[in-house]
């Protein structure tokens, strides 16, 4: 249920093609729907103008689909992350509508008219092998309406190679900026830009960096103070976050 849906219904109620009885059914699910498995927050985008979102990981498939049909059937678009193909499976045989996408662990469905994008996120990787938690963080990003730039496989061994799309940075609100191994960066690139820096520490490195407990020590120490960091390949964290800052700042480019 978003902002505008209610206001569909009211003015639905006003105009009299809605019963104020059926207005009240439609309205029973909020602020939140019991399912069981699962209490689905319906109630989540009015308040915070987000909807709720799908961590598909640790579910059945069969979960996965029931909760996706019914945050779809309120209207909204949807997003579930980390799914894993027999969930994408289980819900794209209800909603064939629906996109999977298998690198980023999303499945989501589109249902209303999405307005002028607000506000606009870079979304940089510093290899190849940080694609899958750099695509889940664009995917969501362009899910939420915000504008999205890729830059990808710009990382500090070739330096040269970010310097080239320094001017397609220069018009982001925010960067979100996904790196493994030592996670150098986001620091690089929190001293290029005048917006906030969203670091994402990816598990992509040898032994010593520890499924990315290196990469995230070394983006907490960075000495780049619009540096902020989210989990281990939280991609989908740094997205959101990203996307209020962007509608925060959204302002006509220079």
């Amino acid at each position: 249920m978003t902002p505008t849906s209610i206001l569909d219904l009211l003015a639905d109620v006003q105009r009299g093609d809605v019963t104020p009885e059926q207005a009240s059914a439609r309205l029973a699910s909020l602020p939140f729907e019991d399912i069981g498995h699962a209490r689905i927050d319906h109630h989540r985008a009015l308040r915070t103008g987000l909807p709720e979102v799908i961590y598909a990981a640790g579910k059945t498939p069969q979960q996965v689909a029931e909760i996706f049909s019914r945050m779809a059937a309120a209207g909204s678009d949807v997003l579930a992350t980390r799914a894993d193909a027999d969930a994408a499976s289980a819900v794209l045989s209800l909603h064939p509508d629906a996109a999977y996408d298998p690198q980023a662990r999303t499945i989501t469905l589109r249902q209303t008219t999405p307005p002028e994008p607000r506000g606009h996120v870079a979304v940089l990787c510093a290899g190849t092998s940080d694609l899958p938690v750099a695509e889940e963080a664009a995917i969501t990003a362009e899910l939420f309406n915000a504008r999205v730039t890729r830059l990808y496989d710009v990382g500090v061994a070739g330096l040269h190679r970010l310097l080239a799309v320094r001017d397609q940075l220069a018009s982001a609100h925010v960067v979100i900026v996904c790196a493994g191994m030592e996670g150098a960066l986001p620091s690089v690139v929190g001293g290029l830009v005048g917006v906030p820096v969203i670091a994402v520490p990816t598990s992509v490195g040898y032994g010593a960096s520890f499924a990315g407990a290196a990469a995230l020590l070394g983006m907490l120490n960075s000495c780049s103070p619009n540096v902020s960091v989210v989990n281990i390949d939280n991609g989908f964290g740094a997205a959101y976050t990203a996307t209020l800052i962007a509608r925060a700042s959204h302002r006509d480019p220079a």
